[in-house]
């Protein structure tokens, strides 16, 4: 039992940040609703790099008002917190080092964030064919390292349905996992 009331206590002390309470929303000054959205985005930041978008919704989801979060998150793009083009950037770089996500995935993934497409294709132009190439073919290796022992046709079909997802082109997934079989087949054979 006192687990519960425990638990319920912390549960009202974290509603009572929020601009609504229990049955009513709370009536805040334009002040103290101003201090509660910079509180919030700033939480948001300290966690994790965001989106202006994804900190807009979250300040939507705790009823901040529009116009209290467009200030407040235009002064943090001003003082370079916020920073779109920053983070679509990281973004990019991370997803595609970490996950070797390209192309459409990467895009999808932008989107999904809230990043504009102009801001998205910036920030994948840092990613050249040559990357993509040399990405794909270490995925490609470890894949089909994972695959050792299955039929030739099998390994191709996976490898290249694994690229594919991740967003490689089919002609540079197919190309790339060709030549890692054929590599393969001739080391076999000495």
């Amino acid at each position: 039992m006192a687990f519960g009331a425990g638990a319920g206590a912390r549960s009202r002390h974290r509603a009572g940040s929020r601009l609504e309470g229990p049955g009513q929303p709370k009536v805040l000054g334009p002040a103290q609703a101003e201090e509660l959205a910079r509180s919030i985005a700033l939480r948001l930041l300290t966690a994790a790099p965001k989106s202006r978008a994804q900190l807009e919704e979250a300040l939507a989801k705790r009823l901040v008002p529009p116009d209290v979060a467009k200030k407040v998150l235009d002064r943090f793009e001003e003082v370079g917190l916020v920073d779109d083009q920053a983070y679509a950037d990281m973004l990019v770089r991370t997803r595609h080092t970490e996950r070797g996500l390209t192309g459409p995935a990467l895009a999808a993934e932008l989107r999904r964030r809230g990043i504009d497409d102009q801001v998205a294709a910036q920030a994948m132009a840092q990613v050249s064919l040559d990357d993509q190439a040399g990405r794909a073919e270490a995925l490609a290796a470890k894949k089909l390292a994972a695959t050792q022992g299955l039929d030739y046709q099998v390994r191709l079909r996976r490898t290249v349905a694994m690229l594919a997802r991740k967003g490689y082109p089919s002609g540079l997934a197919l190309e790339v996992t060709r030549r890692l079989l054929d590599q393969e087949a001739g080391a076999d054979a000495e």
